[in-house]
């Protein structure tokens, strides 16, 4: 083999963990003179689970700071069984990329993301000793994933329950076995394209251009659908090699190959060389100004925005209002920070990141705009410890909408008893005024005692007038995906997502609150929007419609339209606008403007979205 160094036999090196084994281990592992495919078997755990094995050959393909990945040389012809492992050998290993090893250990599964979590595991061999025999020995060859090679199945799972104990393996009709198939062996990607930008070490990709993927977005990523998890998606890490700055419709080109582990939920090819970016030229969106007449209302998500952040994600946040949304009369915020950040001082006071905000707005050329919205009590609505945020209501003072007051700003504070209410713990109702539905509190907050909202931010409610119509408008952000909810790629099949019954409890709170609104006057006019956490199609946000005789405007639009976030590569409408039927039936144009989720460089995970309109009179 040209360029192998084999060591005579007498000369082989022995590295790793040199303790002896007793002999009746030894024994043991001379019993279990196995090949890498024996160890990984055709299933998610080891046949040889808890086994001592000896001698297990392959060459070297990878090396990280506590162990090696190798594949063997010498296959069998089962696809169904990988033929790489990662040994582990708790410190930096002298093993090389190339050498040929046999190793001695024990062969294990190893759970990255924690024993409780519903992550798959790691076959590993926890290695006593490792004998390189030779070096510069030649890599196995990678196999190709995509067009042109081996092809992931369109399904995730057919619904096995726990699948590291029963049902059947098969790689051709389960994308999870597939991928288990191929855990630790070189694989290789051509001509990659991104499907969701790199954030946090991590990039997902699409083989080949995207060939065969789908169905695609209107810009390049891939559209996550009931049942459709988009499995071709392909997580690149960069545990091995750095990984570029990349947007969606950004490419790989060329060959780009590494090994594919497992971690956090999700198969990931650890690259063995930095890939070469070649830029898709995707552009930020922009969406119309409003026409006179028209009343301008968006969501803007702000992800914890407060004083301590840089400068630039202030500028980022206004240009994203400013310059994407044109200036909206009324923006649905969330996730606007206390003024300390996450420092856990006790303040709950939102004036300077309002401050900041507004100035920033100005500064990027837009009009002034001022603030409403209720102060949590600290630490009691979810998220950062500290942190605070929360939803509001960030409106324009020149167009002629104004926000209702209630109390007004101006009523004096009494210093006796009866006080002014706590508005943190105070609900709001809906009362007849002025012929129509208005509030006891502007802006007040939705059932915040309710259980639906321990932890988590709670909605509020606010009443704005505009050329004499009074809209009420309730802004959201509800109990997000955490840890609690199992990954697409996990051990259980489906997977459970105990978070969406949270969102489906907070979506009948809301829902029951509208419909107060509407027993009034059922012609009120209604607006509901923010961040409901979950796509059109899902139970919380059909609840909320159908309960509450609301239209979802996300849902009318286009498929290859319809995301305002992207996890892990799937493009998703997490963020939402529904109207009464009184304000859906008035001329309306709904948009979601495409500036953040798909851009490695961005103010906020979350795309803005807006609704354009002439409320309809009487």
């Amino acid at each position: 083999m040209h360029g192998l160094r084999r060591l005579p036999a007498t000369a082989a090196i022995t590295v790793g963990l040199l303790a002896p084994l007793v002999p009746a281990a030894a024994a043991q592992a001379a019993s279990r003179a196995v090949r890498i495919h024996d160890i990984q078997g055709a299933a998610h755990i080891s046949p040889l689970n808890g086994a001592a094995v000896a001698r297990v050959p392959g060459v070297v393909t990878a090396v990280t700071t506590n162990g090696f990945w190798m594949q063997d040389l010498r296959p069998d012809r089962n696809p169904a069984t990988s033929e790489g492992v990662f040994v582990f050998t708790r410190t930096r290993p002298q093993a090389a990329v190339g050498d040929a090893v046999r190793v001695d250990g024990r062969v294990s599964e190893f759970r990255p993301d924690g024993r409780s979590s519903g992550g798959l595991t790691r076959t590993e061999i926890d290695a006593t000793a490792t004998a390189v025999d030779a070096h510069g020995a030649p890599p196995p060859p990678a196999t190709v994933l995509g067009p042109g090679g081996r092809r992931a199945p369109g399904v995730v799972d057919h619904g096995r329950g726990d699948v590291e104990r029963g049902g059947a393996f098969d790689p051709r009709r389960d994308a999870l076995d597939f991928y288990e198939s191929l855990e630790g062996m070189r694989l290789e990607l051509r001509d990659a394209v991104a499907a969701g930008p790199s954030r946090y070490g991590e990039l997902p990709v699409l083989p080949s251009r995207g060939a065969g993927a789908g169905p695609r977005t209107a810009r390049g990523g891939v559209l996550l659908r009931d049942g459709d998890a988009n499995p071709e998606r392909v997580v690149l890490d960069d545990a091995l090699a750095p990984l570029p700055g990349m947007d969606v419709g950004d490419r790989l080109p060329g060959a780009n190959g590494g090994v594919l582990d497992y971690s956090f939920g999700d198969y990931k090819l650890l690259l063995t060389a930095t890939p070469r970016r070649a830029a898709g030229g995707l552009a930020r969106e922009t969406t119309r100004a409003q026409r006179p007449g028209e009343l301008a209302v968006a969501t803007a998500g702000l992800d914890g925005l407060n004083p301590d952040a840089p400068a630039a994600r202030f500028d980022a946040a206004a240009r994203d209002i400013v310059d994407g949304l044109r200036s909206p009369d009324l923006v649905a915020v969330s996730g606007l920070g206390d003024n300390s950040g996450a420092d856990d001082d006790g303040t709950v006071a939102d004036d300077q990141s309002v401050a900041q905000l507004i100035t920033a707005i100005s500064a990027a050329g837009g009009p002034a705009y001022d603030w409403r919205s209720v102060d949590p009590r600290d630490n009691a609505d979810g998220g950062r410890k500290g942190a605070n945020d929360r939803v509001g209501f960030l409106f324009r003072t020149d167009r002629g909408l104004a926000f209702v007051d209630r109390p007004s700003l101006s009523e004096p504070v009494p210093d006796e008893p009866p006080a002014r209410p706590d508005p943190a713990v105070t609900p709001v109702r809906a009362v007849p005024r002025g012929g129509t539905a208005g509030l006891t509190l502007s802006p007040g907050r939705i059932s915040p005692g309710d259980a639906a909202w321990a932890g988590t931010r709670k909605p509020v409610a606010g009443e704005l007038t505009w050329r004499g119509n009074r809209i009420i408008v309730v802004v959201n952000q509800w109990f997000p995906r955490t840890g609690d909810d199992q990954p697409l790629f996990g051990r259980r099949q489906p997977p459970e997502q105990p978070t969406q019954w949270r969102r489906d409890a907070q979506a009948r709170v809301v829902a029951g609150f509208v419909n107060s609104v509407r027993k009034v006057d059922a012609r009120a006019r209604v607006i509901v929007a923010g961040d409901l956490g979950d796509r059109a199609e899902s139970a919380p946000v059909r609840t909320l419609a159908a309960g509450a005789g609301l239209t979802d405007l996300p849902a009318e639009l286009p498929a290859r339209d319809r995301y305002t976030a992207i996890t892990g590569g799937n493009a998703e409408d997490l963020d939402h606008i529904l109207l009464s039927p009184s304000l859906r039936r008035a001329r309306h144009e709904f948009d979601i403007v495409h500036r953040n989720a798909e851009f490695a460089d961005r103010a906020s995970d979350r795309d803005p979205t807006v609704v354009r309109f002439a409320p309809a009179r009487g």
